[in-house]
């Protein structure tokens, strides 16, 4: 089969298409045909092995790569499925997380798959399992929001901010999105009652205060954005960071911590979801939504398999508008 290799940590420039070996399906595994592929910025992270502190918890590989093909959120078709599994059976369509999802085949375990949505074509399906779990537990699990509420999502314009958008409204908030002036007409569409543009409005300045305010940029220092913060207000932290940092999001994690003791505010940092903790219940609440009209993905460009390297460079730049998706013929 075609996959996307990565050898070493390195740039995006360092991803190679070969022609490998399909997975194996051992007992409680199903593969996947995967026909499109999602590109998050973890895949870049994984990719350099960013930030450096991150090696020594194994979950990248310490001196290479851990895992050799790139990629973790797919969709496609059922293979086969190994021992035990009873929940899929061969041609079912699905998603979910995959790792080696950039490739024509990917092995994951059943608790990491879910139905795709009728009516969601399979480059939509690829773009919700990471964004799209990762914005339900920033809303909903995280920031707790409740209807009436004003939440502000700094970062509105990529893959989680769009979904987060969307939960947020679904769940009857009053939600302003903060992004460029380019997407403006795409953040009003997903529900967004106040829009800013970033380039000419300063929502730190404390002259609007919001219950819940989702950062996923980190270019705010922490005492500005607790200054639009209500009184109860709660503060969801993550995401953000460029390539070459030491600590990363998990020095700007410790952070959030650290000043959440010493202030009455609610500081919470969210990481994005992996396939490495529990996931199955999120990626259901999440095609629940899709099912019932209030979640849409959006997709911002697509690339061909040969092109991941280009796609992982275009996220890694942190302009992409919605989802970037591999598309897998």
């Amino acid at each position: 089969m075609k996959a996307v290799v990565q050898e070493r940590f390195g740039p995006p420039d360092s991803l190679r298409l070969r022609e490998i070996d399909q997975p194996a399906t051992g007992a409680g595994r199903v593969l996947v045909r995967v026909h499109a592929a999602a590109v998050n910025p973890y895949d870049w992270h994984m990719l350099r092995g960013d930030p450096y502190a991150a090696r020594l918890s194994g979950g990248m590989g310490l001196t290479r790569p851990k895992h050799r093909v790139a990629g973790i959120d797919a969709a496609g078709v059922v293979e086969r499925v190994g021992a035990g599994v009873r929940e899929f059976s061969p041609g079912d369509p699905v998603l979910g997380f995959c790792h080696g999802a950039f490739a024509e085949y990917a092995s994951t375990t059943a608790a990491l798959l879910v139905p795709r949505p009728e009516g969601l074509t399979f480059e939509q399906a690829a773009a919700l399992p990471m964004s799209a779990v990762t914005a339900l537990r920033g809303i909903r699990t995280v920031g707790r929001v409740r209807a009436g509420q004003r939440v502000l999502v700094n970062g509105s314009g990529g893959g989680v901010g769009t979904f987060a958008v969307q939960i947020a409204a679904a769940l009857d908030a009053e939600v302003t999105r903060v992004c460029g002036a380019r997407n403006t007409g795409l953040v009003r569409s997903l529900g967004a009652a106040h829009v800013l543009d970033y380039a000419r409005e300063d929502f730190t300045d404390g002259r609007e205060r919001y219950d819940v305010v989702l950062d996923l940029v980190g270019n705010h220092p922490l005492g500005r954005l607790r200054r639009v913060l209500t009184p109860a207000g709660v503060l969801v932290a993550g995401g953000g960071g460029a390539p070459g940092r030491v600590f990363g999001a998990i020095g700007a994690m410790a952070k959030v911590a650290a000043v959440n003791a010493v202030t009455r505010h609610r500081l919470r940092p969210i990481l994005p979801a992996t396939p490495d903790g529990p996931a199955h219940e999120d990626l259901l609440a999440v095609t629940a939504l899709v099912g019932a009209g209030q979640l849409t993905p959006v997709i911002g460009r697509t690339f061909a398999l040969a092109g991941t390297a280009e796609a992982v460079r275009h996220v890694e730049e942190g302009h992409s508008r919605g989802k970037t998706v591999i598309t897998v013929p």
